[in-house]
C-alpha cells in the first residue's frame, strides 16, 4: 500500500509559513537546494525544475495533495498547474471548479478519499501542505519529511492544525546540511 507523506519545511518552533502565509523567511541555500533537487526532485514545481534543470523521473512520488491556500501562491504567478510532472490534487470547499483541466479538486470526504488513493498501485503521495489540511488527515499520515530550517519565527501557521490528538512516530533517518538545515524521517509507530 502506498504512504501519505508529509513533506514539509518547518521552522524551529513548528512554522510552516508565518501568519500571512510568508514562506521567504526560510534560507534557501545552495546545500538546500542540492538535497532537494538529489533527494526529492518530485516535490519542486515543475517551473523550478525548468529553471533548475532537473529533468529526472519522479522517484518517490506520483500523486502531490494540497489545501488551497498552498495552491495560492501559483495562481498567484500565473501557474494553474504546479506540479504537471505529478497527479495535482487541491483539497478546498471553496475553489469550485478547477482552474486547469489537470488539477482535480476535492471539496467533501477527503479522508475517505485518501484512504482510496492510498489502496491503488503507485508511488507515494506527496502531502504538500498547509496545516489545516494535515491536522485533518493526520490519521492517514504514514511518514513525514521535516526540513527543519534554522530560524525561529514566534508565529504562523503551525505543521498541524489539529484537535489535541497524541499521534507516535519513529524516527527513520536525520541528515544534515552545512547551512543548519535538519531532515528528519519519521514513519507512523
Amino acid at each position: 500500500m502506498r504512504k501519505l507523506v508529509y513533506y514539509v519545511g518547518m521552522s524551529i518552533d513548528g512554522f510552516i509559513a508565518g501568519p500571512a502565509g510568508e514562506v521567504d523567511f526560510f534560507p534557501v541555500t545552495e546545500d538546500v537546494v542540492g538535497f532537494i533537487r538529489d533527494d526529492y526532485p518530485d516535490t519542486l514545481p515543475t517551473h523550478v525544475r525548468a529553471q533548475l534543470g532537473v529533468d529526472v523521473p519522479n522517484p518517490n512520488f506520483d500523486v502531490c495533495v494540497q489545501g488551497r491556500v498552498t495552491y495560492e501562491p501559483a495562481l498567484e504567478i500565473g501557474v494553474t498547474s504546479p506540479y504537471a510532472h505529478l497527479r495535482q490534487v487541491v483539497v478546498s470547499e471553496s475553489l469550485g471548479e478547477s482552474p486547469d483541466p489537470a488539477v482535480e479538486v476535492v471539496s467533501s470526504g477527503v479522508v475517505e478519499w485518501i484512504r482510496e488513493l492510498k489502496a491503488q498501485p503507485g508511488r507515494d503521495i506527496y502531502l504538500a501542505g498547509g496545516g489545516r489540511l494535515a491536522g485533518a488527515l493526520l490519521a492517514e499520515v504514514d511518514a513525514l519529511v521535516l526540513k527543519v530550517y534554522p530560524v525561529v519565527v514566534g508565529s504562523g501557521v503551525p505543521l498541524f492544525s489539529a484537535d489535541f490528538s497524541p499521534t507516535a512516530f519513529t524516527l527513520t533517518g536525520t541528515k544534515s546540511l552545512p547551512s543548519g538545515m535538519v531532515v528528519l524521517s519519521y514513519e507512523r509507530a
